[in-house]
């Protein structure tokens, strides 16, 4: 059984956190005691019955406030796949905890409220989907039986997201209309749109598959170096990591980075047993056949598709903090498990969230994103976003506060 990693996002009300608690709801994933917690609940809806965000709402302000500020995640099961859910805050000042979601998220499900069509965060949060690379849009119009169920409104939206969906180059798109709040096109085909004839939320879900990338070979981020160095273990070497990527074998070669070393992969280890290879995120020992200087934050990657490694490069960065990007200001990147000082000393442009075209001699501010000059002291491994979109990402920490200011997506 394979696993689904997917983000609501939307604007504010939308109706995200009801769009997943009716998910949960119908399918019986609730346990007892958190149904009977929001049975008591002060929340309802307008026609008494529970009010479903609540399950997805686990902070005191987001109960308060009845909108969701940071990524809730939630998992269940049916029998044909299991599901990773992050529901994204709508604000726009909570924008960078819905980056942080939809960093790990194969699919995104954009919400649109049937009744105000696509908005500024709509196009934000498409836009967003582009740059980290998400393979698969999912376009939820919700809030169906506030417009009568009418297939006119559901269409004028299609067609409006989809004159979006072409310039922002997202090729991967589907519609459903939906009503959360009635539980029209969750799991079950809802009769009040006999117009619409593909499979309701669920089912979608359960049967979306996604295209690999083909040859893209295969990443191991060193963690750590294991070297018991007791009288039992005392040439004991191996390299624990999580691999990216299909391929990893034994007898492979490969190739060390940034130090550019050969070798071949002698075993794979994991819980004390030797397998013959290792899959997409799995997490392993690995010997080689030489012993080489090799440290945390160091690749193993496959010499017949190696990575790139260099100490200048763009980046498309999106901005968490309230102070702008300083240019002379020292920060810290991390990939993976490396953690490199660096400078940005230009702005190359910063991205109009509206028409999504690039503006020049423009800083760069809280939920601003922008393509950036990097520079760093040490040598950096990493793929471009397109070609190995796991190795592209980064984050971008302040040293003097140790906050995580930006995310970076290299180009």
């Amino acid at each position: 059984m394979n696993i689904l990693k997917f983000l609501t996002a939307g604007s504010v009300d939308d109706g995200k956190s009801t769009l997943i608690g009716r998910l949960l709801y119908d399918t019986n994933s609730i346990l007892d005691d958190q149904l009977e917690a929001i049975q008591k609940a002060n929340r309802k809806n307008d026609d008494g019955t529970i009010d479903l965000a609540i399950l997805t709402d686990g902070l005191k302000a987001e109960r308060e406030q009845g909108i969701t500020i940071d990524v809730a995640y939630k998992y269940f099961q049916t029998e044909k796949r299991k599901f990773i859910i992050a529901d994204a805050p709508g604000h726009i000042q909570y924008t960078r905890n819905m980056v942080t979601g939809a960093s790990n998220s194969d699919l995104i499900i954009i919400l649109i409220d049937a009744r105000k069509g696509v908005i500024e965060q709509t196009k934000r949060h498409s836009f967003i989907a582009k740059i980290l690379g998400i393979k698969k849009v999912l376009v939820c119009v919700n809030k169906m039986d506030m417009v009568d169920y009418e297939l006119a409104v559901f269409e004028n939206i299609k067609t409006e997201y989809l004159t979006l969906a072409n310039k922002l180059g997202l090729e991967d798109v589907d519609f459903i209309p939906v009503s959360a709040l009635k539980g029209d096109n969750i799991v079950q085909k809802s009769q009040r749109m006999p117009w619409y004839h593909a499979a309701p939320l669920l089912t979608y879900l359960e049967e979306v598959e996604f295209e690999e990338l083909a040859n893209q070979g295969w990443r191991f981020p060193v963690q750590c170096v294991v070297r018991p160095q007791s009288a039992d273990l005392h040439d004991y070497r191996g390299y624990a990591g999580r691999v990216l990527g299909e391929g990893l074998k034994v007898g492979e070669e490969v190739l060390v980075l940034p130090n550019g070393s050969k070798s071949k992969v002698k075993t794979i280890e994991f819980n004390n047993e030797e397998l013959p290879e290792a899959h997409n995120g799995s997490s392993v020992i690995i010997h080689l056949e030489d012993d080489i200087d090799i440290s945390r934050g160091d690749f193993i990657v496959s010499a017949n598709h190696p990575a790139k490694t260099d100490k200048s490069f763009e980046a498309n960065i999106s901005w968490f903090e309230n102070k702008e990007l300083d240019l002379g200001q020292i920060y810290l990147l991390q990939t993976h498990s490396k953690v490199s000082k660096i400078k940005i000393p230009e702005i190359l442009f910063k991205y109009d969230v509206h028409t999504q075209e690039p503006q020049y001699d423009q800083a760069i501010g809280l939920n601003d994103i922008g393509r950036v000059l990097i520079k760093s002291a040490d040598e950096i491994v990493f793929d471009q976003q397109k070609d190995f979109p796991e190795n592209s990402r980064a984050i971008i920490i302040d040293p003097r506060t140790n906050i995580t200011v930006a995310a970076a997506i290299i180009q």
